[in-house]
């Protein structure tokens, strides 16, 4: 069989032509699937782009009210344990709580300050005005989130001097009074009981087990 020279270089040039067509029918395919890919990424762009933008909203509101909650927080304890310091004292210290960012955490700040000089309270001169401050500050957080309305102190005033143990009693019961709180208090000054409403009077035997030796109860 002879098959002329011409038939097949048209022959050639029709499968070459197919192959070109099959390739350029395949790169548009391609080029329509990646300007697909393109159009969807730019709206999942615009999409996680708005998201951000709400997320960053989100967290300029929580902030703020984080910060007013602090602002609050700082004013009203503050307050109290001042208040507390001032019913005491002739020469009180002011107390003021402050919160701070350290290391990515919010910390607390407790100062005693006074003619604008601020004290680390752990290191302020005599235990009587920490002891005031411990009351004031277990009362305002109870406030603050309100369990049962009894709290048990245990020595409260041990480092307050005799001469101020009266105040620090008429200031429990009147901390009692306005916050409805029961005080269960265990004291060997005779001085701090004397506004208590109950007073037990606790005799250890020679057994060191401790018996009830008397119940007096105030009008």
């Amino acid at each position: 069989m002879t098959i002329s020279t011409e038939y097949m270089d048209l022959t050639t040039k029709s499968d070459r032509f197919v192959s070109v067509k099959d390739v350029l029918a395949s790169m548009r395919a391609n080029k329509n699937h990646v300007e697909k890919q393109l159009m969807e990424s730019k709206v999942g762009s615009k999409t996680l782009k708005k998201r951000y933008d709400n997320a960053l909203k989100a967290r300029k509101v929580i902030q703020k009210v984080a910060q007013d909650t602090q602002q609050e927080l700082e004013y009203h304890v503050s307050n109290l344990v001042t208040m507390a310091e001032h019913a005491i004292f002739d020469d009180p210290y002011n107390f003021e709580i402050e919160f701070v960012q350290r290391r990515n955490k919010t910390e607390c700040d407790l100062w005693f300050s006074r003619n604008d000089v601020r004290q680390d309270p752990m290191s302020s001169a005599g235990g009587g005005a920490l002891d005031v401050a411990s009351f004031a500050l277990r009362c305002s957080f109870w406030a603050l989130n309100r369990t049962r309305p009894v709290i048990v102190l245990d020595e409260p005033f041990k480092f307050l001097s005799r001469d101020l143990q009266e105040k620090a009693s008429q200031m429990i019961k009147s901390v009692s009074e306005k916050l409805h709180i029961q005080f269960i208090i265990v004291s060997h000054i005779d001085e701090l009981i004397g506004s208590a409403d109950k007073i037990f009077r606790v005799q250890q035997g020679g057994d060191g087990i401790s018996e009830i030796e008397s119940v007096l109860i105030n009008n």
